[in-house]
């Protein structure tokens, strides 16, 4: 008998506090078959992306198991009054397309603008957005969100003071400057990663100095000048 990659998990809604289903993927199915640089997957089964997001249908709110564990009173009547008849609650229990995934990812999206959510679980959610486009090849699409994604994510560093121990972070905004186009910033964030003493994420420094080459080969190709550290 073949295992079927979708189970089934409940949860409680942290707008109306009500029972309901989402499906989730097996751990045994979500091996990906690749991995952009920028850790987007690529899955031969189902993508367990879209199914991160779990979506109550008996009052619409959209969440994550990031969001905070509790709302308070003041903030379900920011939802309410920004929200209030507008989101029809629908049913996402069960198989979902890429529609209803990106439906999904935009209503947590909006959900967690409304309750002030914290920044980076907001940058997350338009990265993971972005690459529902880029699944599509809507390369316009992706790199909107893309750039929505960035900007979230320099406010989190900004606002939270990370450091040395935060090199995944330095990579993601690099490589997030890479693919929006803007070079100058990429080679100053890998710079970061590569020659920050303090950071000893061995892995961040190895994939800031591919970048580092990758963007150096797409600075010569488009005939942008190399700044002085990318010369030797």
């Amino acid at each position: 008998m073949q295992l079927e990659p979708l189970y089934t998990i409940k949860a409680n809604c942290l707008m109306c506090e009500q029972e309901f289903v989402t499906s989730r993927v097996r751990p045994s199915f979500k091996r990906a078959s690749r991995t952009d640089t920028d850790f987007c997957g690529y899955y031969q089964n189902e993508n367990p992306d879209y199914y991160v997001v779990r979506v109550c249908p008996h009052c619409g709110f959209a969440f994550t198991e990031n969001f905070r564990e509790r709302i308070s009173d003041r903030q379900k009547s920011n939802f309410s009054q920004t929200f209030g008849g507008r989101i029809h609650p629908r049913d996402f229990g069960g198989h979902r397309d890429w529609e209803s995934a990106l439906e999904s990812y935009k209503l947590a999206l909006l959900c967690a603008q409304s309750i002030d959510e914290k920044e980076r679980l907001i940058a997350s959610l338009l990265q993971h957005i972005a690459w529902l486009y880029r699944y599509k090849g809507n390369t316009e699409q992706e790199i909107r969100f893309l750039k929505y994604s960035l900007e979230s994510y320099i406010k989190v560093y900004e606002l939270e003071g990370v450091g040395a121990n935060d090199a995944r972070l330095m990579y993601l905004i690099g490589e997030l400057h890479r693919r929006t186009g803007n070079f100058s910033e990429a080679v100053r964030w890998f710079s970061r990663v590569i020659n920050d003493q303090k950071i000893m994420d061995a892995a961040m420094i190895r994939a800031s100095r591919e970048q580092w080459a990758v963007l150096r080969e797409q600075m010569l190709e488009a005939k942008h000048e190399l700044p002085e550290e990318m010369k030797n």
